[in-house]
């Protein structure tokens, strides 16, 4: 089995972390900015270096090709160079730097492919910039509308079409990932499962699906000195009391479901008025659908009318869950076991390029340890062997599917 070189990986990690670079350690590398095509010009050289064929496409989607033996569809990798306002260093990046890890493996040992190998880049993965996040694999997969895509605008009233013409690397719809044989994204977890349990590889089997809803709840604003407490109608009271009984039967529901309240908003908001009205989000996520449809269940339970205060609820937003290809997810854990690394199967609760991408190409992911757990600031932190690690399993799983495709195409 061959091993990736740990100290140029942590070099190539280091280099790109410079591109962006905020003062406490992490970086700020917003789509399209002048940042972010910095590091996208460094990637371009260092794919060209290997004699990789390099494409971009109309949502500028750049694709570095190492080319195969057979015209069959690419085998894919990658994941996005871009990050949020003082992010960290691996979000993301390690994907794209992991699989230029796996090809410069491939190049120092002569390794003759069957099939092509490609790294992609996907643009605009964060939406830090331009809403909503994952835009362009989102494109890719018809999830969203290109053109409503175009218009998005960032906070100084720049278009994501311009930003795009302006980049350079908008390119032509042809050259867009429509068929792979198969997709791997290698991330931080972003969570602290891997690090609390000493494992180094978490084997992804899908994103959690989630829902989202808002809740109202409107009363009557008067004097907080005056109004006797009988005689109130207070929506926040009312809306604490929800909150703690929503949290209780949450609780109670599955041990594995996440749920976050995660805003609220008081109006008039001054503390010597009584509210009139209370609005505040709730979050809920699982694998399985039927726990999403018990916590709507509980949501749609809600009194319309108590306290003498109305309560209203709206669905915001939801997305169902998305399973990785099996097969693809035991390739990586045959590959952790011929290394020896420590694993487990796990679903991520965050979103992910590979979710959209999974809806018409076979995909799976990998995990690598986040230190604490923590992901989007400038303290994220994954140790360069962890990485080094992932790369190894990224690597060996890719020559793996190149034997295991090339037998199948033998056969036909």
């Amino acid at each position: 089995m061959y091993k990736c070189n740990e100290s140029r990986l942590k070099d190539s990690i280091i280099m790109f972390s410079r591109i962006g670079a905020t003062a406490n350690g992490g970086v700020t590398r917003l789509s399209l900015s002048q940042e972010d095509v910095e590091a996208r010009d460094l990637f371009y050289e260092c794919c060209r270096e290997l004699g990789m064929n390099i494409q971009v496409d109309d949502m500028a989607n750049m694709y570095a090709t190492l080319p195969g033996k057979r015209n069959l569809p690419p085998i894919v990798m990658g994941s996005h160079l871009d990050s949020v306002v003082k992010g960290g260093r691996f979000d993301g990046v390690l994907g794209v730097l992991t699989a230029l890890e796996a090809v410069r493996t491939i190049v120092d040992n002569n390794i003759e492919l069957d099939i092509p190998l490609t790294i992609i880049n996907f643009t605009n993965e964060e939406g830090a910039r331009f809403e909503p996040s994952m835009m362009s694999s989102g494109v890719l997969s018809s999830k969203f509308d290109k053109a409503k895509m175009l218009q998005s605008t960032d906070k100084t009233g720049i278009t994501f079409e311009h930003a795009l013409k302006e980049s350079g690397y908008e390119g032509s719809e042809e050259n867009r990932l429509k068929e792979a044989l198969a997709y791997l994204e290698l991330h931080i977890e972003q969570g602290p499962v891997l690090e609390a349990e000493k494992l180094d590889i978490g084997v992804v089997e899908g994103v959690l699906g989630m829902v989202c809803y808002e809740i109202t709840v409107t009363g009557e604003s008067n004097h907080a000195g005056t109004t006797p407490m009988k005689m109130r109608k207070d929506p926040l009271f009312l809306a604490t009391k929800l909150i703690n009984n929503l949290i209780e039967a949450l609780g109670n529901l599955d041990e594995e479901l996440v749920y976050t309240i995660g805003r609220m908003n008081v109006t008039p908001n001054i503390h010597t008025v009584i509210p009139d009205k209370v609005v505040f989000t709730l979050e809920a996520r699982h694998k399985d659908p039927t726990k999403i449809n018990k916590v709507e269940e509980i949501l749609h339970s809600l009194p319309q009318q108590q306290a003498g205060c109305h309560v209203s609820k709206e669905k915001l937003w939801g997305r169902d869950t998305v399973v990785f290809e099996a097969s693809l997810c035991d390739q990586i854990e045959q590959a952790c076991q011929g290394y020896g690394y420590s694993y487990k199967r796990l679903y991520s609760g965050a979103g992910h390029d590979a979710q959209f991408i999974a809806s018409y190409i076979p995909s799976a992911m990998i995990f690598v340890p986040s230190k604490n757990g923590k992901s989007h600031c400038e303290e994220e932190e994954t140790a360069y062997e962890a990485c080094a690690k992932g790369a190894d399993v990224l690597l060996e799983t890719v020559l793996n599917l190149q034997a295991k495709f090339s037998i199948q195409e033998a056969l036909i």
